[in-house]
């Protein structure tokens, strides 16, 4: 049976509810993270609290609480449920208070988790590579944060399920890639990998974080700049990064061929690299 966490209970899943009057459901007004597991070991997880705690403090809400008990609530999530591979969502809003705009004086924030058993992409995704479309950047102006109000992201992701696509490339009115609607979106040129750099406009991605120091310790170039769509079409290779999808190569964007239309070699290669780094932290061992 699934297991959910809602404030200090954990509960049957299809009986976890939280308040009408929940920030959350009102306006958006919280913040998630998702952290993978695998062998019921997380990955990375030094790297999303500390983006947790981040975007906490940028939304002005209270740490519900330390970050060992926070830790440890993930873990009796991980032994309650019955999937060994798979993610924990987890979602801080600003708590439950009467329906006003203005945040609420002494309201604990509220606290909910679920898990999800693994949902890999086929293999033939990671031999052939995906489709992606380019889609308008539509978002809020603050998304560094990992904000629970996601409808153009939902939106876009639409956009691409409807047209036969795996992701989005997002672009801004100047003509300017940013990243996917649930990914860090990269391209390689001339052999040097590049992705737009951390700033209000793209989420501080864990994935991200990864891939730079996998391409330090393994002497490949790598820079993080904004790129034109311009470029991005004129790109060697590309792909894509997330929690469940790892590097997941793109080979077509618009219906128009990326570099050769094959999976690139540095592509292949960040893929093995980061299969490798899953396997140190969890034993577990990718497609």
């Amino acid at each position: 049976m699934r297991i959910a966490y809602v404030n200090g209970r954990y509960v049957p899943h299809h009986t976890a509810v939280v308040p009408m009057e929940d920030r959350g459901y009102q306006f958006a007004d919280g913040i998630y993270e998702v952290v993978m597991f695998y062998h019921r070991r997380f990955l990375d997880m030094p790297l999303h609290m500390a983006r947790l705690k981040r975007s906490l403090d940028e939304m002005q809400i209270a740490m519900p609480m330390s970050e060992a008990a926070l830790l440890l609530v993930m873990r009796g999530m991980v032994e309650r449920n019955p999937c060994t591979h798979g993610s924990i969502y987890i979602q801080i809003t600003r708590g439950v208070a009467k329906r006003a705009h203005l945040f609420p004086h002494n309201t604990p924030p509220s606290v909910t988790m679920s898990v999800m058993p693994l949902r890999a992409y086929p293999k033939n995704a990671y031999r052939d590579g995906v489709s992606v479309i380019s889609y308008p950047d539509e978002r809020w102006g603050r998304c560094d944060v990992k904000s629970i109000a996601l409808l153009p992201n939902v939106l876009a992701r639409q956009a691409a399920a409807e047209r036969g696509a795996a992701e989005v490339f997002l672009t801004t009115k100047e003509g300017m890639m940013t990243e996917g609607s649930l990914s860090t979106a990269f391209i390689v040129k001339d052999g040097t990998v590049i992705t737009h750099p951390n700033d209000r406009a793209v989420l501080p991605s864990v994935r991200k974080h990864v891939i730079r120091e996998l391409c330090v310790q393994h002497h490949i170039p790598y820079v993080e700049r904004m790129s034109s769509m311009a470029e991005v079409r004129a790109a060697d290779e590309a792909f894509l990064a997330s929690a469940n999808s790892h590097v997941l190569p793109v080979t077509r964007l618009d219906d128009q061929m990326i570099g050769s239309g094959q999976v690139g070699a540095i592509s292949a290669r960040l893929y093995a690299l980061y299969q490798q780094h899953v396997t140190q932290q969890t034993g577990y061992i990718w497609l």
